[in-house]
């Protein structure tokens, strides 16, 4: 006890003499205001529960943060009495919180997929605006609303090829500790590892982890910590030193039930997050939160209600008792300070102040591209702190500009350089092209190598089990493919060498492969929900029209392969983006044939697709006879697919079109600029300019011709048709063989022996080796410099509906 004692004082004294040297260094004025949330001593528990006054409920604990019960409310170690005065009546504090969402473990400025350093995304990059927001206020609360491990390679890396160990912290949280996060959000990405690697994640972390929507399906108890509540040192208008007890709690949507139920079936469930927090905010403030902030990974949404629908931003915000809401998920930004923005049109927005329902809220768009902010000018009065005045706006990074945090480039080097020398290591070859700028007018190679790979991998699976003498189909969709209005979201690979980069390019979801046994009649309503990427064209109009329907979501484009079929767009859609009847005469699949004989209504199919799909509300798909999930990543049964091929032709079969009821029609289409580097051989599309509405896009031209046969296929060890500048040396890797299964009815989790292909780490290779202890990286396609080899981290490129009731990959 003595110790303990001692050990207090000398912390509460260096939080004195910081506090004395505030108005001299700006980076102390920033100590001042996380001074009483980094501290890693003692801690002070609030039971939820309890009936006594805030201040009968502190009691001091020796254990620490993350080890609390998820029942506990956690606060940071209470600051020197002399140093901080209790608050009085008509004392003002200028708060502000700093909010990000949805990193997806873009750590640093880097591009895995085109291993290069890019300025466009990246934590690193985000910090400069952290600290360019903390010099002016230094009153700060530092928060993230979720999706954080998962994204990138980087994440793959830490969680499949060099997993995070007990004890262990993520390189992501470390770096939130480093930036003095107050708090942070599980996002629907995170269960997508499991529970046992999200708790070892969740007890590693020394920043909280919160939520308060998903419980032990045993217990009924939750199964996170719910909320903090961390009091905060912060200067009134007149310098002085007071305390403002923040509270912090986070929500997810509930539908993680459907995308992770191989991991969460069972053993948790997921409430509706609007009566989760409705419940939880007097339980905080009567633990004493004189300002309440919810991390919501949800996106804002509109302003109809359903309970347990997915973006639920706007409800949370009229929550009373809730001061601020801080968003995700949509990848969207808000507020757009021009009154111009996707959410202004709904009743209660105030698109320009960030505010919604008189709450201000931000969401800050994705990968660390933007920093949001939010403003509350706090008044003491009658024993309580007011929130007087807020607003919000949102800050874009540099992306002229190479600066980025230190700290973080520093922090992440080691896990950063691991990551380059993975995505490295080659797999395969093609002797063509791969490329997405196509993929939604036409049969397109970055979908066709996918299906090729989950088609390959299916068959061995169902060897020899009953299903296996069943037609076997495999439905893929474009996962890069401009979404978000980003033209460099596509994947373009040239003919040559594949490395692991490429291959995360091709599948950036870390879904896992799922089977389904289907009807004809089930398929036809697959495809029927799919072909409502297309908008209706009119037959007689001699104008030109937009063909795609930007509203709906190109992974949920599926292209089915194993079967032919036309798509008639003249036709309305049956289905709308959120999978509703909507013109049940509609026909736009036509001519839906197996092997040249047309699909029977009761014709059996074996389908391989991917848990998202197969948990999902897609027609056809949700009434499946069977449905089975494989612990095996669809990335990696690609890679293995390549591995054992060695070289690949992803040469597009064209086993889908467009109907013939468009010939002669002037169709047009967005997409990138880059796109005409292809058009020599794709002849169904012209270049027609340069778009206005979208930097970066052009506006091309789809011509109706009956379909072509493709060339045939190149044989593996012919040489690729250009060059490919040099890659790595590495040791060839040998594909997993599949287990053997049962056919069993209903949704079953199936066992794959792995053989963890990927754990040849290439730091054991000579060539790579000599290169580290050099301090040097192997080389890729074009020269970068050390510097550039810890810049900053990636997209995951993952979209997300911002339509109501739509299932979200984000």
């Amino acid at each position: 006890m003595v110790h303990s004692y001692l050990k207090k004082s000398a912390m509460l004294l260096s939080l004195a003499a910081a506090v004395m040297v505030a108005e001299e260094v700006r980076a102390d004025q920033a100590a001042d205001s996380q001074a009483v949330a980094g501290q890693e001593a003692t801690s002070v528990t609030v039971a939820q529960e309890s009936s006594a006054s805030p201040e009968a409920l502190l009691q001091v604990s020796e254990t620490p943060v993350q080890e609390q019960s998820p029942e506990v409310t956690v606060l940071a170690e209470p600051v020197q009495e002399e140093a901080v005065k209790p608050p009085v009546e008509g004392q003002r504090v200028d708060m502000r919180i700093l909010a990000t969402t949805d990193l997806h473990t873009n750590l640093v400025n880097y591009d895995y997929y085109q291993d290069m350093q890019v300025e466009t995304l990246g934590l690193a990059k985000t910090a400069v605006l952290m600290e360019e927001a903390l010099a002016e206020n230094s009153n700060v609360v530092i928060v993230d609303s979720g999706d954080t491990i998962q994204g990138t390679p980087l994440g793959t890396y830490k969680a499949v090829v060099d997993p995070v160990k007990e004890g262990e912290e993520h390189p992501m949280f470390a770096a939130f500790k480093e930036l003095n996060y107050d708090g942070a959000a599980l996002g629907n990405h995170e269960f997508n590892y499991g529970l046992d690697y999200l708790r070892r994640i969740v007890a590693s972390s020394k920043v909280p982890l919160l939520n308060a929507n998903v419980l032990d399906a045993q217990t009924k108890e939750h199964l996170f910590t719910p909320y903090v509540i961390v009091p905060k040192a912060f200067k009134d208008s007149e310098g002085q030193l007071v305390t403002v007890n923040v509270g912090l709690t986070g929500i997810v949507p509930p539908q993680i039930m459907n995308w992770d139920r191989a991991h969460l079936e069972g053993k948790v469930i997921a409430l509706d997050a609007v009566q989760a927090v409705t419940e939880l905010v007097p339980q905080m403030r009567k633990a004493g939160a004189d300002v309440i902030v919810v991390m919501s990974h949800s996106g804002i949404g509109d302003d109809t209600y359903l309970v347990g629908e997915e973006n639920i931003g706007y409800q949370l915000a009229g929550i009373p008792g809730v001061d601020a809401v801080a968003t995700g998920h949509s990848h969207a930004n808000f507020p757009s300070g021009t009154g111009n923005g996707f959410y202004a049109k709904i009743k209660g927005v105030d698109d320009v102040n960030g505010k919604i329902n008189g709450i201000p809220v931000t969401m800050a768009g994705k990968y660390g591209d933007h920093l949001g902010i939010m403003d509350l000018k706090l008044h003491y009065t009658k024993g309580a702190w007011q929130v007087e005045e807020s607003g919000t706006v949102l800050r874009k990074i540099d992306t002229k500009s190479t600066k980025a945090d230190e700290r973080i480039l520093n922090l992440a080097k080691e896990v950063h350089e691991a990551t380059i020398r993975y995505v490295r290591q080659e797999v395969g070859q093609t002797p063509t092209p791969i490329h997405s700028y196509f993929s939604l007018v036409q049969d397109d190679p970055s979908v066709q190598i996918v299906n090729q790979a989950q088609m390959w991998y299916a068959k061995q699976v169902l060897e020899g089990t009953p299903d296996g003498d069943l037609p076997l189909l495999s439905a893929a969709a474009p996962f890069k493919a401009g979404a978000r209005n980003d033209p460099n979201a596509y994947t373009d690979m040239k003919a040559g060498p594949l490395a692991i980069k490429n291959v995360a390019d091709l599948y950036v979801f870390d879904n896992t492969v799922a089977l389904l046994k289907i009807t004809g009649a089930q398929l036809k309503e697959w495809l029927e929900m799919s072909a409502g990427q297309f908008n209706q064209v009119d037959p007689t109009k001699t104008e030109s029209q937009n063909i795609i329907n930007t509203s709906f979501r190109t992974y949920n484009f599926d292209v089915i392969d194993g079967v032919t079929y036309e798509l008639d767009i003249t036709q309305p859609n049956k289905y709308s983006v959120g999978a509703e009847l909507v013109n049940p005469t509609a026909n736009r699949v036509r001519n839906l044939r197996y092997q040249g004989q047309e699909v029977a209504d009761d014709q059996l199919f074996m389908v391989v697709t991917n848990n998202y799909r197969a948990s999902g509300p897609f027609p056809g798909v949700k009434d499946a006879q069977e449905n089975r999930l494989l612990n095996l990543q669809n990335r990696q049964a690609l890679i293995d697919y390549i591995i054992a091929e060695k070289t690949i032709d992803a040469r597009p079969n064209q086993n889908w079109t467009f109907a013939d009821t468009i010939n002669g029609l002037d169709l047009r289409f967005l997409t990138s600029l880059k796109g005409q580097e292809h058009l020599a051989s794709n002849p169904a599309i012209s270049f027609v300019g340069i778009s206005e509405a979208l930097e970066g896009f052009g506006e091309y031209r789809y011509h109706y011709s009956p379909v072509l046969q493709p060339e045939q296929p190149v044989q593996p060890g012919q040489p690729a048709q250009s060059e490919q500048p040099a890659q790595p040396e590495v040791t060839p890797l040998t594909p997993a063989k599949p287990a053997k299964v049962e056919t069993v009815k209903g949704p079953q989790v199936l066992s794959y022996q792995s053989a963890q292909t990927f754990q040849k780490v290439a730091s054991s290779q000579p060539q790579v080796k000599e290169q580290a202890a050099a301090g040097q990286l192997p080389k890729t396609g074009s020269e970068q410099s050390l510097w550039m080899s810890f810049g900053l981290v990636l997209l995951g490129l993952l979209p997300k509906a911002l339509v109501k009731g739509k299932q979200e990959q984000e």
